[in-house]
């Protein structure tokens, strides 16, 4: 019985891996929409498909997690493990969702130039490291690079209010028209809110580990009471 509850663990970190894996590989593909007008249709269809994976490995890890919880009965420390892995696919899904739309921007909206001269790129660079870092944070029982990816946050938030001051400035009215820029400020939105995904995962692997939750500069010990 213990042997098949180590292998369910294992497994689940497998699966969360490489769904993380896909949510990476979903934004790598949305760059690549950024910086180039070839094989626009193709690579959309790419991330459409990546999509539909992420999705089912979400109710993969989902089937998972309730099988450890319902049959296993795991201790206190995997009982974090295992309800911090089903919030973590939560985000996980988000982030692949928000590659689609940022995909759909691209395919009906007006940026048919690559996208030179804003940080945007350099924001879905980023997004995609911590995307990286929160899983890896996870699978490697890692507090330290769960903190680093939490601490991130405030990095990308500053590049998004790079690239929105970027495009409000007369250089940007001469590259880019008035619809092109909208669509471009709600990209950026989008590369800001796949950080907030990550930026979570990061909270819930440090919940893990430490059976303590922060919202926010709020901090809940495992027992949801305010312990800061």
């Amino acid at each position: 019985m213990r042997d098949r509850y180590v292998e369910k663990l294992d497994q689940l970190q497998k699966e969360l891996l490489e769904m993380g894996m896909l949510c990476e590989e979903a934004i790598m593909k949305t760059y690549r929409l950024l910086i180039s007008t070839e094989s626009r249709d193709e690579t959309a269809d790419e991330i459409d498909r990546l999509e539909n994976e992420i999705d089912g490995k979400e109710q993969s890890i989902e089937s998972i997690c309730l099988q450890l919880l319902l049959r296993q009965q795991p201790v206190a420390s995997d009982l974090r493990r295992i309800s911090a892995a089903m919030k973590m696919i939560t985000d996980l899904e988000r982030i692949g969702d928000q590659a689609t739309d940022i995909t759909e921007i691209m395919k009906t909206g007006s940026i048919d130039v690559p996208v030179k001269g804003v940080a945007i790129t350099q924001m879905a660079e980023f997004t995609v490291g911590m995307v990286n870092k929160s899983v890896e944070a996870y699978v490697n029982r890692d507090l330290e690079l769960a903190k680093e990816v939490i601490d991130s946050d405030d990095k990308l938030d500053a590049m998004f209010l790079d690239v929105r001051r970027a495009l409000t400035e007369p250089a940007a009215a001469e590259q880019f028209c008035n619809d092109q820029i909208l669509d471009l400020l709600m990209i950026a939105k989008y590369y800001e809110r796949i950080g907030d995904h990550a930026t979570n995962i990061g909270e819930w692997v440090e919940f893990s580990l430490t059976g303590v939750h922060r919202q926010g500069k709020k901090v809940y010990n495992v027992f949801g009471v305010y312990a800061q």
